[in-house]
C-alpha cells in the first residue's frame, strides 16, 4: 500500500473530508447523542468488515474522525475507501459532513540546538520520535492525544518566540480563517511561502502559522 500525496488524495474529491498533518478527518453533524452513537457502531461494523480502523470522538451533537494509515504514516487507499464508506453511513442516518471546522495543532520549537533539546521533550511528553522522508524530526503521540511536536532549526539571536502554533487547515478553509484572523486585530506577517503556510501574528506579536497540505509533496 502507497501512500497518497496531497494532490491524488485532492483528486479523490472527498466532499466533507480535510487531508490534514497525515489524514483525513471530518466532523459528522449528528444533532443529538443517539444518532452519534448510532454512527458509531456502524463506522465500528464497517471498519472490523474492511480491518482498517479510524480514531473516532463521539460528542452530543458531533462525531470526529480521523483516517491514516499507520504503517505508511500517511494517507493511503485504505482510508479514502473508509472515508467514502463513512460518508455513506453518515448520509444514511441523516447526518452531514463537513471539514470547515475541522483543523489539526502542531507545536514547533524554533531552536538552534534540536539535536540538544528534543531527547528532552521526547522524554517529558512521552512521545515517539520519527525522522526520515516527510517527516524530518518529530515527536509524535502514539495514543495522538497530544499534539506533534517538531524542531524548527533557527538561529541563536536574542528575544526569539521559541515556540510556535501551527495550525493544519483545509486548503478552502486558509482564506476565512486568515480574514477572521485579521479583523481580530491580527496582522498578516508573510505570504512568502503560501499557500503552503502563512504567517500570521496577534496584536502583541505572538507569531502562528496557518498551514496546508499544498505544495509540499
Amino acid at each position: 500500500m502507497t501512500r497518497l500525496t496531497g494532490r491524488q488524495i485532492a483528486d479523490e474529491e472527498l466532499a466533507g473530508w480535510a487531508y490534514l498533518l497525515g489524514g483525513l478527518q471530518a466532523r459528522i453533524h449528528t444533532g443529538d447523542f443517539a444518532t452519534g452513537l448510532a454512527v458509531v457502531d456502524a463506522i465500528g461494523a464497517a471498519a472490523e468488515e474492511m480491518n482498517h480502523h479510524p480514531d473516532l470522538d463521539l460528542r452530543y451533537s458531533h462525531v470526529d474522525v480521523r483516517l491514516t494509515s499507520h504503517d505508511e504514516r500517511g494517507v493511503t487507499d485504505r482510508d479514502v475507501r473508509l472515508a467514502r464508506t463513512i460518508s455513506s453511513i453518515a448520509a444514511g442516518a441523516g447526518a452531514r459532513v463537513e471539514s470547515a471546522d475541522v483543523s489539526r495543532l502542531e507545536l514547533a520549537l524554533d531552536t538552534p540546538a534540536r539535536e540538544k533539546v528534543l531527547p528532552f521533550w521526547a522524554a517529558v511528553l512521552a512521545m515517539e520520535h520519527l525522522s526520515g522522508p516527510g517527516f524530518g524530526d518529530e515527536l509524535r503521540d502514539p495514543s495522538d492525544g497530544l499534539p506533534t511536536v517538531w524542531f524548527q532549526g533557527s538561529g541563536s539571536e536574542e528575544p526569539r518566540q521559541r515556540w510556535h502554533p501551527d495550525v493544519w487547515v483545509d486548503p478552502a478553509q486558509a482564506r476565512p480563517r486568515i480574514d477572521a484572523a485579521l479583523a481580530a486585530g491580527g496582522t498578516l506577517v508573510s505570504d512568502a511561502e503560501a499557500p503552503s503556510y502563512w504567517v500570521l501574528a496577534d496584536p502583541e506579536g505572538n507569531r502562528v502559522c496557518l498551514c496546508t497540505w499544498q505544495e509540499r509533496d
